[in-house]
């Protein structure tokens, strides 16, 4: 069985919009397709290649949107019990730079998705993964790529 993945009522919507936006998309590449395979004259002809791939790319993010609609569970709840969940709008304060950021924790299919009013931290991001489970006040560290490490401290979870 599939595995599912769960978004929140506003990703789910935007991963939609965006599989609307990409089969209109679809139907564009379709017809540039079907007008070079018309005019070209040259088994080699790289516009009907450039065209050939671009279906695939917009046909294989089409399957890769719909499967995840598909395996979808939405999450109406946000903060479990007081603790940073899926869905939870979070404000974090980098406790070096001194400054707060709000962001809303999501699963990686909706984190990837442009729109939307705040900044998503996926949940299997080195800040999303510190992020799960903590209480406002709990301050953390995160080892970045570069081997700095950066300290937050949880602000007000909604």
């Amino acid at each position: 069985m599939a595995k599912e993945i769960k978004l929140t009522r506003e990703g789910f919507e935007r991963l939609q919009a965006t599989l609307d936006t990409e089969k209109v998309r679809l139907e564009e590449a379709t017809r540039v397709l079907q007008e070079q395979m018309e005019t070209s004259t040259d088994a080699e002809d790289t516009g009907l290649e450039d065209a050939k791939r671009e279906k695939m790319n917009i046909e294989a993010r089409i399957d890769e949107l719909e499967d995840t609609l598909l395996r979808a569970q939405l999450i109406e709840g946000r903060a479990s019990e007081g603790r940073v969940g899926l869905g939870s709008v979070v404000v974090l304060s980098n406790e070096t730079t001194k400054k707060d950021m709000k962001v809303q924790v999501v699963s990686a299919p909706e984190a990837g998705v442009l729109g939307g009013s705040l900044p998503r931290i996926s949940d299997d991001s080195p800040v999303g993964l510190q992020l799960i489970g903590r209480r406002s006040g709990e301050t953390f560290v995160v080892n970045l790529d570069n081997g700095k490490q950066v300290k937050y401290k949880v602000g007000s979870i909604e």
